[in-house]
C-alpha cells in the first residue's frame, strides 16, 4: 500500500507561481501527495531537496522555481513526475543509491538570455534609513580603516614561497596569547599564489594583499617575502602607496628572508613579541553598527538554501543597511540565471552595466580554458537538489532581499568605501571569494550552507548558517545558526531578529563555533593560465604520455652496484623505506580538519613506531570550486598516486561531503584506474556528524587497521629497490650534470627508478642529457602526478614552473626520496624526504643550517657522497634539515586549463 501525505508534510513551493516543488524528505516511488485538490503519485523515488512536478509542463515549456526559469521540459511532465536533468543523473550514477533512477532526463538546462532594457530602466530608491543607531564593541582604527570586530596579529606570506615560514612562526608564538587577552590571535595567512613567473592574476593578488593589510580586524601585520618572487614586498608597498591604501595607519613590517630558515624565524619572533604589548593595549569601545561590513557567502548549498538560510541573510543585511552598514554579495558564476532578480532594484544604470560586464568577463575567461561558467554546481550540490547553475543561482541571489537595491558592482578585493549593498566579482570557490571580501574590508562573514560547510577565515569571524534543522542537529558543534527553524514554522522576522542580535554579539567579541574549533583556511583567487582561446584546441588534444620507461644509455655505469646496500622496512608484502598513515582530504574544505586529526593521532602515538612512523595529512586547495575535464582528471590521477604510494601503509580518504570530488567520486576513479578501494578507509565530515565525530571515526579505523598489521621487519636491498626523484630550481653545471647522469645510469641499470620533472634544468644540461639519450627531444613518459607502474627512467610532465607544484606531482609518481639541486633552499615535501644539494661554494655561508650536502672538491667523489646521504636518509639515521625545521608545503597544480568556478 502506497504511503499518502498532505503536500505541506513533504513538499515546499518557493513561490506560488512555481510548477515544481521541493521534497522536504525522501519520498519513495508510488508515494501519494495531496496538493490543491489533486492527488499526485510519484513515478520515481525523489530524494530530499529534489523536485517533482505539481503542474503539467508541456514540451518546451519553462520549469519554474521562485517563479524564475531553470530549465526547459524535453517531454511532457505530469504532476507527480520526478524532475531530473542529464547532469544530475550522471552525478547520482557514481553514488551508492538503493533505488532506481529514471533512464533519461526530462528537462534540459536552458534559460532565456537576460538583456538589460536601458530605455525603461528606473533607478531604485534607497531603503529608508533608521533615525537612530545601535552599537557594538569594536576596535576603532583610523577613519580610513574603520572599526574591527577582532584584534589580530597577522603573519602574511606575500607569495606561496613564504607560506611555510608564516605557519611555523605562528606555531612558535601561540603560547604567548594567554598573556595578552586583548589579542584575538596570531594567525598565518599562507596561500598558493605568486609562485610562478608573470602570473595573470598579479594585479588581483596585489590588491588582495593590500586589502588584507589594512582590514580593520588587523592589529598588526608582518609581511614576508624572499625578495625574488614574481610578487614581492616592494611591489605590495608600491601598490598600496600608489592606490592610497592607509598603510601607515596599521602597525606593520615588511620582512625579506635572507639566510637560514631558523635564523629568520627568530627574527620574526622578535618582531611579533615586540608588538604584543602594543596590540594588547588596543581596547574595544562602543561603535556604531554602521561600521559593520558583512561578507555574504554560501557553500555546500542545497535546495533549501534559497528558502531558509539565504533569505535570512537578506533580512539581516536589509536591517544593517538601514542602520548605515554595508554588505557584499559575491560568487559571480553563482548568479548566472538570476540576473532578473539581482537587477530588479539597482542604484543606477552604470551599476547594472558593471554587474553584467563582470558576468560576461567571467564567462569569457572560463571559455579560454575549455570550461563553462554554468558548470559550477558540485557533486554535493546536485546530490542535495541543485540541478544546475540556474537553480543554484536563483537560490543564492536570495541573500539580497527583494526590497534591497544593488548599490555597487566592484572588482575582486576592491575597497568598500560607502555604506550599501555591493556585488563583488569572484569565483564560486568559497575560500577564494571570501578572501576577496576580506580584502574589500569585510569585518564579519555570514556563510550559509545546506550540507554543512565548515569554512572559517583566520582573522574575520565566520558565522555559519545551516538550512535545515536535521542538518543542524547532525552538525550542532560546527554551526552557529539553524535557519531550518523557518521551515519548522518560526517566522522570518523572529528568526531574523535573533540572528541580528547574535551578529552584534559576535562583532563585539563572542566567538563563533569555528573560532572555538581553531579551524581556518585562506585561498586567494588562483592564477589562470590562458588569456585567450588561441591554444585551446592544442591543449585539449595534447598527446598523453605512455607510462613506459624511457630507454637510456647504461654503458658508462662502471661501478660495482652490488656493493651498495640499504636497509628497508617490510610489512607482509609491503616493502618501503618508511611506513606512514595517510589522511587524504578529497577537497580543500577537508584539509584543515585532516591536519587536526593527524596532529591528534601523532600526539597519541597511535601505532608508533612499531607499525608506522607517523601520520600525515595532505591539505590542499583543490577538489571544489574549479573546472572539470582535464584539470579534474589531473587532480584525481595525482590523488590516486598518493593512495598507491609505497611509503603509505594505511590510507583514509576524508571528504567534506559536498565537494565535486567526494569519496564516491574517488572510489569510481580508482576503479577506473584498476586500484582496489576496499583496502582504504573513508570518512565524511558532514555525513559522519561534524569534526568531533569524524575525528573519532578516523581514529577508530586506523586503530583497527594497525591492530591487524604486525610489526615491520628489516630487509637489505641494493640499488634495484631505489625510487629516486631528481629536480632543480634552475640551471645545473656540467660537472653536476655529468655526475648525476652516472648516478642515474647506476640506479636504472641496477633495476631501480629515477624520475626527473620536465621543467628541471637537469634535462637542459648537455652533460646530463647527452650522456643519457641518443636524441635531442625526449617526451615525458609520465603525466603529472601519475604513479609509475614500471621501474626505469621517467620524465614527468610539469605544466608549471612552480616549485611546490612540481614537488607535489613528483612525489605522487612513487619516488621515496628526492634529490634537489638548489641555488637557495626550497620548500620540502610532507613525507617524501628531500635532500637539498648545492654546488656553489658561497652558499653555505648563508644557508649552512638548511643545506644537506655541498658538492665540492673532486667531482668523481660526488656520487659517493650523494649515495651515502641517500642511505642515511632512507635508513633514518639522518633527517633532511629543512623538513626537520618545518619548511614544508604541498600544492596541486591545475595544469594549463584549470580555472576557478
Amino acid at each position: 500500500m502506497n504511503v499518502s501525505y498532505h503536500f505541506d508534510e513533504v513538499g515546499r513551493l518557493p513561490l506560488p507561481g512555481d510548477n515544481v516543488a521541493i521534497a522536504t524528505r525522501q519520498l519513495d516511488a508510488g508515494t501519494i501527495v495531496h496538493y490543491q485538490g489533486q492527488t499526485l503519485t510519484l513515478d520515481y523515488t525523489v530524494m530530499e531537496g529534489h523536485r517533482f512536478a505539481v503542474k503539467t509542463v508541456a514540451p518546451g515549456e519553462d520549469l519554474l522555481s521562485w517563479e524564475l526559469p531553470f530549465g526547459v521540459a524535453l517531454r511532457a511532465i505530469q504532476p507527480g513526475n520526478y524532475v531530473i536533468n542529464k547532469d544530475v543523473l550522471e552525478a547520482l550514477s557514481v553514488r551508492s543509491l538503493k533505488f532506481t533512477l529514471p533512464e533519461t532526463p526530462n528537462f534540459a538546462d536552458q534559460v532565456p538570455p537576460y538583456v538589460l532594457d536601458e530605455g525603461s530602466f528606473q533607478p531604485a530608491p534607497a531603503l529608508p534609513a533608521y533615525p537612530e543607531t545601535r552599537t557594538f564593541m569594536g576596535y576603532r582604527r583610523s577613519q580610513a580603516r574603520g572599526v574591527g570586530t577582532r584584534n589580530t596579529i597577522v603573519l602574511l606570506g606575500t607569495t606561496s614561497r613564504t607560506g611555510s615560514y608564516v605557519k611555523q612562526l605562528a606555531a612558535r608564538l601561540q603560547g604567548e596569547l594567554t598573556n595578552y587577552p586583548q589579542v584575538d590571535g596570531i594567525v598565518p595567512v599562507a596561500h598558493t599564489e605568486g609562485g610562478t613567473e608573470q602570473p595573470n592574476n598579479r594585479e588581483l593578488l596585489l590588491r588582495t594583499l593590500a586589502g588584507f593589510i589594512v582590514n580593520p580586524n588587523v592589529g598588526a601585520v608582518l609581511i614576508v617575502d624572499y625578495g625574488i618572487e614574481s610578487v614581492t614586498n616592494e611591489m605590495v608597498e608600491a601598490y598600496m602607496r600608489e592606490h592610497n591604501y592607509p598603510l601607515e595607519d596599521v602597525l606593520h613590517r615588511f620582512l625579506s628572508i635572507a639566510g637560514g630558515f631558523q635564523d629568520n624565524l627568530t627574527i620574526g619572533e622578535t618582531i611579533v613579541r615586540d608588538w604584543l604589548p602594543k596590540v594588547n593595549a588596543m581596547v574595544r569601545t562602543p561603535e556604531s553598527i554602521s561600521n559593520l561590513k558583512i561578507g555574504l557567502q554560501c557553500g555546500g548549498s542545497d535546495a533549501f538554501s534559497g528558502i531558509s538560510a539565504n533569505p535570512l541573510l537578506g533580512w539581516i543585511v536589509q536591517e544593517l543597511i538601514r542602520y548605515g552598514g554595508a554588505a557584499s554579495l559575491a560568487e559571480t558564476d553563482e548568479l548566472i540565471g538570476a540576473e532578473p532578480y539581482v537587477l530588479q532594484k539597482v542604484r543606477d544604470v552604470e551599476t547594472a552595466r558593471k554587474f553584467l560586464a563582470l558576468v560576461a568577463q567571467f564567462k569569457e575567461r572560463t571559455s579560454w580554458h575549455g570550461a563553462n561558467a554554468e558548470g559550477n554546481p558540485s557533486g554535493g550540490n546536485k546530490y542535495r537538489g541543485l540541478y544546475n547553475i540556474y537553480l543554484k543561482s536563483i537560490g543564492a541571489a536570495r541573500k539580497k532581499d527583494p526590497a534591497t537595491r544593488l548599490d555597487y558592482a566592484i572588482d575582486y578585493g576592491a575597497l568598500m568605501k560607502e555604506s550599501g549593498y555591493y556585488f563583488m566579482d569572484s569565483p564560486g570557490n568559497d575560500l577564494e571569494s571570501i578572501a576577496g571580501q576580506v580584502a574589500s574590508g569585510c569585518n564579519l562573514i555570514f556563510f550559509t550552507t545546506g550540507n554543512g560547510s565548515i569554512t572559517n577565515f583566520p582573522f574575520v569571524p565566520t558565522v555559519k548558517v545551516v538550512t535545515t534543522t536535521r542538518r543542524f542537529q547532525l552538525l550542532a558543534n560546527d554551526m552557529d545558526i539553524n535557519a531550518g527553524q523557518y521551515l519548522d514554522g518560526v517566522s522570518m522576522d523572529e528568526l531574523g531578529k535573533q540572528a541580528f542580535e547574535l551578529s552584534i554579539k559576535i562583532a563585539s567579541g563572542q566567538r563563533t563555533v569555528g573560532e572555538k574549533a581553531g579551524h581556518s583556511q585562506v585561498q586567494i583567487w588562483r592564477n589562470w593560465r590562458q588569456t585567450d582561446s588561441s591554444q585551446l584546441d592544442t591543449l585539449l588534444n595534447a598527446p598523453q604520455p605512455t607510462g613506459e620507461p624511457i630507454a637510456i644509455r647504461t654503458d658508462a655505469a662502471a661501478v660495482d652496484t652490488g656493493s651498495i646496500r640499504f636497509t628497508l622496512k617490510r610489512h607482509q608484502n609491503h616493502r618501503a623505506s618508511d611506513h606512514i598513515g595517510l589522511i587524504l582530504p578529497t577537497s580543500l574544505c577537508a584539509g584543515q580538519v585532516a591536519n587536526m586529526i593527524a596532529l591528534r593521532l601523532n600526539k597519541k602515538g597511535l601505532g608508533q613506531p612499531s607499525n608506522i612512523s607517523r601520520f600525515v595529512a595532505l591539505a590542499h586547495t583543490e577538489g571544489c570550486g574549479n573546472s572539470a575535464g582535464q584539470p579534474e582528471q589531473l587532480y584525481a590521477r595525482t590523488m590516486i598516486g598518493y593512495v598507491t604510494h609505497p611509503l603509505v601503509q594505511h590510507c583514509l580518504l576524508l571528504e567534506h561531503g559536498c565537494e565535486k570530488t567526494h569519496n564516491d567520486y574517488m572510489r569510481h576513479e580508482m576503479e577506473q584506474m584498476g586500484v582496489d578501494p576496499s583496502r582504504l578507509g573513508f570518512a565524511s565530515i558532514q555525513l559522519d556528524g561534524g569534526i568531533d565525530k569524524v575525528t573519532k571515526k578516523v581514529e577508530a579505523w586506523f586503530a583497527e587497521r594497525l591492530a591487524a598489521t604486525g610489526p615491520s621487519t628489516k630487509e637489505t636491498v641494493g640499488l634495484d629497490a631505489l625510487r629516486i626523484g631528481i629536480l632543480s630550481d634552475g640551471s645545473v653545471t656540467d660537472a653536476v650534470g655529468e655526475q648525476l647522469s652516472m648516478l642515474t645510469k647506476m640506479i636504472v641499470g641496477a633495476g631501480g627508478m629515477v624520475v626527473v620533472p620536465e621543467n628541471s634544468g637537469l634535462l637542459a644540461t648537455a652533460a646530463y642529457h647527452g650522456n643519457l639519450f641518443d636524441t635531442a627531444n625526449v617526451p615525458p613518459s609520465l603525466a603529472y602526478g601519475e604513479h609509475a607502474r614500471r621501474s626505469g627512467f621517467h620524465i614527468m610532465e610539469t605544466p608549471t614552473e612552480h616549485w611546490v607544484e612540481t614537488v607535489t606531482g613528483l612525489a605522487a609518481t612513487g619516488v621515496e626520496l628526492m634529490i634537489a639541486l638548489v641555488h637557495r633552499p626550497m620548500q620540502t615535501h610532507p613525507f617524501v624526504p628531500m635532500l637539498q644539494v648545492a654546488s656553489e661554494p658561497t652558499m653555505p655561508e648563508a644557508y649552512a643550517t638548511d643545506l644537506d650536502l655541498l658538492l665540492s672538491g673532486n667531482p668523481a667523489t660526488w656520487n659517493d657522497q650523494i649515495v651515502e646521504s641517500c642511505k642515511q636518509t632512507i635508513e633514518h639515521s639522518y633527517t633532511p634539515r629543512l623538513f626537520q625545521q618545518g619548511n614544508v608545503d604541498f600544492q596541486l597544480t591545475r595544469g594549463l586549463l584549470g580555472v576557478s568556478l
